[in-house]
């Protein structure tokens, strides 16, 4: 998990590169040097300090003698002059809108000269009362397009990323932690049901009456509050210092426990329907326990399950709990044993920087082998049409081959499989050969450009590849700054089935893709799914939690995820796709 002084570093290297892009070409390399200084500082699993200890700092690839320079002068004096510097000669409210789809640099700076805006609230102001569709240059097919960007962007401005929101709320839920008041605690609301975005962070506890008012004040005193919004001895509201998002405390008596948990769980939909159910048997159910209506007798509420129990059902993992058919399965008893992390057998999708990745194929083997619980990764870098991300071409993926077999043979281990991830151009071509593709161990299949056309088309013709295993992030979105693109889902769905492809659940906290409801789709179509962290850096391998949280609101088994199962799956999956596809080559060994 990236340090808090790894992530201060890494956001203000983020920063100065958005600062020196919105300065000019002229800078364009400096832009660049910090933009991967930054996604080298966040790959990073050790704290920043241990490499400037050990004089290794310039050994991070991404990191040169300036950016050292950079990082060890705030490391000493807590600042970087140059940032400083540079914050005075840009408008810096404005450079949070450059990622946004519609703008750029150059869109902005003519905004800023030509009418003056200093922030996004001025900007929208220009949008929406003509000014800027009069600017040379823009006009009112542009000036759409930024409107849409900025209700896209909305998303991520009033609500928070999952895995952003889980480690906010797994530092607010360590702290409370360490109050000896508290009997128990637990994340709450959508976050606990894991949601792809969340609004603000909801944490229940349990105490006794009498150490209430200590434990709140605890709570809304903390040195990482901002901001106390609201205190009394059943609720307590704070800002954080670090995001301004708010924290939502609910305090229940011990008794009250379980039905207080499913209550604040929700999902709203949930509760009504189970409320519904309840009075039709009788009972009354709320925070505070599971009664009986005719005499207004308490029956119980301790647990979660004991409230399921009480009212006829078996218990519901949170992650289902979205009224969309799960509790007429629990009435059955037939809530499916769910994926779990540990169930986890391989990573299907890391870049190493044979591409855009951080680490070398030996230290992606060695971090592997120590780290974790894995039997295989498959190395799964860029091909050669993306040329920023620097994609290989045949004769660099086959030199990667023999790398990957001589670190096999230098640990005597082998963990790491050869693979790619091609591009799937245009016309629905691949931008390797079938020659190299039937080399490889693993091949993933992605669509990376002409993302505002339909690629139904380009899917199903990738599908129809022998050598092609998976479809990688299949709908294109970035969530907050581009949309899913136009698919026919119910032919993607049938041509991965005919042809023995999986799809991806794309782990990468900002695509998420596909999302719970497609992957529940596409495993009721009898699609086989795969959970891959699109990983450029050994830190990014936590990401697999966040596949797992997709498959489990999928209502996933471990049977549905392919990496679930051991290599030897992997290889009689892919044999079983090539020998349906009718490639029968049995020169190629497996």
């Amino acid at each position: 998990m990236i340090t808090d002084l790894n992530r201060q570093l890494a956001r203000i290297f983020r920063e100065m590169s958005a600062m020196y892009t919105y300065i000019g070409n002229a800078e364009r390399f400096r832009a660049l040097a910090y933009q991967h200084a930054a996604q080298a500082i966040s790959g990073l699993t050790q704290d920043v300090t241990r490499y400037v200890e050990s004089g290794t700092l310039e050994d991070i690839p991404g990191i040169g003698e300036h950016t050292a320079d950079k990082i060890k002068e705030y490391i000493h004096t807590g600042k970087i002059e140059k940032y400083e510097v540079l914050k005075k000669s840009v408008p810096l409210e404005l450079l949070d809108m450059i990622d946004i789809r519609g703008f750029g640099p150059q869109s902005l700076k003519a905004i800023h000269e030509n009418l003056h805006a200093q922030t996004q609230e001025e900007v929208i102001s220009l949008l929406v009362d003509g000014s800027i569709a009069k600017l040379k240059g823009f006009g009112k097919a542009k000036v759409d397009n930024m409107l849409r960007g900025l209700k896209l962007h909305k998303v991520v401005e009033e609500r928070m990323l999952l895995w952003d929101a889980l480690r906010y709320g797994e530092k607010v839920k360590s702290r409370l932690m360490s109050i000896p008041q508290i009997i128990h605690i637990e994340l709450a609301g959508s976050l606990r049901r894991k949601k792809e975005t969340i609004g603000d962070i909801d944490v229940l506890v349990s105490c006794k009456l009498e150490d209430r008012k200590k434990m709140l004040t605890a709570f809304t005193t903390s040195t990482d509050v901002k901001t106390r919004l609201a205190s009394g001895l059943s609720k307590a509201s704070i800002l954080l210092k670090e995001t301004n998002r708010q924290v939502d405390l609910r305090v229940v008596n011990e008794e009250e426990w379980g039905a207080a948990l499913l209550y604040f769980t929700g999902s709203k939909e949930h509760n009504i329907h189970l409320r519904t159910i309840a009075k039709d048997r009788g009972l009354k159910v709320n925070e505070y326990g599971v009664f009986r209506m005719s005499d207004d007798k308490r029956l119980g509420g301790k647990t979660e399950q004991e409230v399921y129990e009480l009212l006829g059902f078996q218990w519901i993992p949170p992650e289902m709990r979205e009224d969309t058919g799960e509790l007429e399965l629990s009435e059955r008893k037939k809530i499916p044993e769910l994926i779990q992390l540990n169930d986890i057998r391989g990573d299907l999708h890391i870049h190493s920087n044979s591409s855009d990745g951080l680490n070398s194929v030996e230290e992606l083997a060695r971090y592997v082998l120590e780290n974790r619980r894995y039997e295989y990764i498959a190395l799964t870098d860029h091909s050669k049409s993306e040329r920023i991300a620097g994609g290989m071409d045949e004769a660099g993926f086959l030199k990667q081959v023999q790398e990957i077999r001589a670190v096999t043979k230098k640990l005597g281990k082998d963990v790491v499989k050869s693979g790619a991830e091609v591009d799937i151009l245009s016309d629905g071509s691949l931008d390797l050969t079938n020659e190299l593709l039937s080399q490889l161990d693993w091949i993933c299949a992605s669509i990376h450009s002409g993302f505002t056309k339909d690629i139904t088309e380009r899917i199903i013709q990738a599908c129809e590849n022998p050598f092609v295993c998976c479809i990688g992030h299949p709908t294109g979105r970035l969530i907050g700054k581009r949309e899913a693109c136009k698919v026919d889902w119910k032919r993607v769905f049938k041509a991965a089935k005919e042809t023995g492809t999986a799809l991806e659940i794309n782990a990468q906290p900002e695509r998420m893709d596909v999302n719970d409801a497609l992957a529940h789709e596409a495993k009721n179509a009898g699609v086989k799914l795969v959970i891959g962290t699109d990983s450029h850096a050994t830190a990014h391998f936590d990401y697999m939690e966040l596949g797992v949280f997709i498959a489990q609101r999928a209502w996933c088994t471990s049977s549905d995820i392919l990496n679930s199962g051991s290599w030897n799956d992997i290889v009689q999956f892919r044999k079983y796709k090539r020998k349906r596809m009718g490639y029968l080559n049995n020169k190629i060994a497996f």
